[in-house]
Order: structure tokens, then C-alpha cells, then sequence
């Protein structure tokens, strides 16, 4: 065993040990609950959105951030990308179905809190 690296190999039909440092379903977990991945889920959750309309409408997120969070969920599985071949090119993001599946939650977890915020909401009603 490596220093500081817990391995563990999953059977098939294991559920995966995510309390293990090299379980491959913490690196999901890390990209979905990261500052902008919560974001960007509860953004596509309606509709698919090119990337300057998904940066709008996620006030605060930098350029930057925002493509190294698309990147991380693309590469999961949870986002897909589809590129237009125009000069400059349009690049569109939608959620898969796993996407969906993943971000339902979220999005009954912040409607939840948006619902019990008071007008001011400095205080839950």
C-alpha cells in the first residue's frame, strides 16, 4: 500500500467505498458538490445552454472555472458537449441521463432552501 492511499478493488456489483482515498465514485462526488458543479447542474437542469449562456447564468463564475468544472463533469459522464463547427465555434452543454439522475436531488435540495428562505432571507420561515 502506498503512503496515505487506501486501495481497494471493487467487485462487480459492489457498491463502490467512497470513504476509500482512490474510489473512483469520490472523484464524482468531489466534481458534483465543487463550488461550481452544483451551479452548473441546477442550470442545465432545463435546458441545454451554450457556454456564455451557462457562465450568465451562474453569476460569479469566471471563464476559467466554469470550463474546469464542464470538463470534470463531461469527463464523469454527468455533462455532454456538443461543439458546432461555425467560426468562432458554438459549444453547447446539456445534462445526460446520469446528469439528471445526479442533479434531481440538487435541484429538490435548492428548491427546498429557496422555498423556506424568508423575503429578506437573512432568516427560514
Amino acid at each position: 500500500m502506498v503512503e496515505g492511499v487506501q486501495r481497494r478493488r471493487v467487485e462487480a456489483g459492489e457498491r463502490y467505498d467512497v470513504f476509500h482515498t482512490d474510489c473512483p465514485a469520490r472523484d464524482v462526488v468531489d466534481h458534483v458538490t465543487s463550488r461550481w458543479g452544483i451551479w452548473v447542474l441546477i442550470s442545465l437542469r432545463s435546458n441545454d445552454l451554450r457556454f456564455y449562456e451557462l457562465r450568465k447564468s451562474i453569476q460569479g463564475v469566471s471563464e476559467k472555472m466554469l470550463a474546469q468544472t464542464l470538463r470534470a463533469l463531461v469527463r464523469d459522464g454527468l455533462v455532454w458537449r456538443e461543439v458546432e463547427p461555425t467560426t468562432p465555434p458554438q459549444v453547447t452543454y446539456g445534462l445526460t441521463e446520469f446528469g439528471r439522475e445526479v442533479g434531481e436531488p440538487l435541484t429538490v435540495l435548492f428548491d427546498r432552501i429557496t422555498q423556506r428562505l424568508s423575503p429578506s432571507g437573512a432568516e427560514y420561515v
